[in-house]
């Protein structure tokens, strides 16, 4: 992989990471699977409390990034609103019900993937929702 292609990625991710946070998704998890997994450079996934939670995270999401210029490539399970699959090529978005993450255990699956640090990313989101809020400039 690139280095540019590894910015694209982590710029793709910045964005999620920042609409997850807005919608209150818990326990976001970032993986490099790009030397396993040919077809994205990174798998982003979060949880939501509640079905609509869950779809409020994905919406968001998918807002922000195509906002941003990226196009959805595909996005499966909306209608459920328990495991939700958003397809931006680099970068693949998991959005779970905790039980369903609990019973898939993505994490356990791609445990030889490296983790990506989100705090940076988490940090910044913060940041920018209290500014935006009127808070500390």
């Amino acid at each position: 992989m690139s280095v540019s292609e590894h910015t694209q990625g982590l710029d793709l991710l910045r964005v999620a990471v920042g609409a997850a946070e807005q919608k209150g998704a818990s326990a976001p998890v970032a993986l490099r699977v790009s030397e396993y997994f040919a077809l994205a450079d990174v798998f982003f996934i979060v949880s939501g409390s509640v079905e609509r939670n869950v779809q409020a995270i994905s919406d968001e999401i998918e807002e922000q990034l195509n906002l941003a210029g990226v196009r959805t490539i595909r996005r499966e399970g909306r209608e459920s609103g328990r495991w939700i699959l958003l397809d931006f090529g680099d970068l693949i978005v998991h959005v779970f019900h905790q039980e369903e993450r609990d019973y898939y255990g993505l994490e356990r699956l791609w445990k030889d993937c490296p983790t990506i640090d989100l705090a940076p990313f988490i940090e910044a989101s913060n940041d920018l929702s209290l500014d935006t809020q009127g808070g500390v400039e």
